[in-house]
């Protein structure tokens, strides 16, 4: 492995775990994700290349972030339905990464109500 690769690698995996942190996705969630979708690394590995003990081939560096970036996107609400989207000759409503309808009722005392800036509570 050359230098430039060593330090992609550094970075990449710094940015994997700031990845991990934000989105609370612990070592052995990612691991399994990565093994699901062909990644050849042991938990142990994944692991040391985290703390930068161990430098992984660009191929496996590459499934671990895809695997953490299914995962955050499995973690995303569904998106804002655009006009488009709502009209009567549309086909039915589609499902997220997660597999939950985009059709959820907004009730009073969402969250959306509770943690408003500027609503009654605050």
């Amino acid at each position: 492995m050359d230098a430039d690769d060593e330090a992609i690698g550094h970075e990449q995996a710094r940015r994997l775990r700031a990845t991990m942190v934000a989105a609370g996705i612990d070592r052995g969630r990612l691991w399994l994700s990565c093994f699901s979708i062909g990644g050849e690394v042991s938990e142990l590995e994944v692991d040391a290349y985290l703390h930068h003990s161990l430098s992984l081939p660009p191929l496996q560096r590459d499934l671990l972030a895809q695997a953490a970036n299914e995962l955050v996107a499995a973690q995303a609400p569904p998106p804002a339905p655009y006009v488009d989207d709502l009209r009567g000759d549309r086909a039915p409503p589609r499902r997220d990464p997660a597999g939950t309808e985009h059709n959820v009722p907004v009730q009073d005392g969402d969250v959306l109500d509770r943690d408003a800036p500027g609503s009654p509570e605050h």
